[in-house]
């Protein structure tokens, strides 16, 4: 997989978030230790997802359910 990171950002519960353009996949590693795959994300909701102001709040909003996901 080629793994695009997203920029640095503050959050109180997400360490990392990372998005494979070719396979669709997001990957969300919480500051826990956690890791997450959520499966087939459209492009433009991972760039919105980078662009959010609070990454907690758009993945509750708009991932968590939404999207297939397995933990790491």
């Amino acid at each position: 997989m080629a793994w695009h990171t997203y920029s640095q950002f503050e959050s109180s519960n997400i360490r990392e978030i990372r998005y494979d353009d070719a396979t669709c996949t997001l990957e969300v590693t919480f500051n826990n230790g956690g890791v997450y795959h959520y499966y087939d994300v459209p492009h433009h909701v991972s760039h919105d997802f980078e662009n959010a102001a609070s990454k907690g709040q758009y993945l509750a909003a708009h991932i968590k359910g939404a999207y297939r996901y397995s933990k790491v």
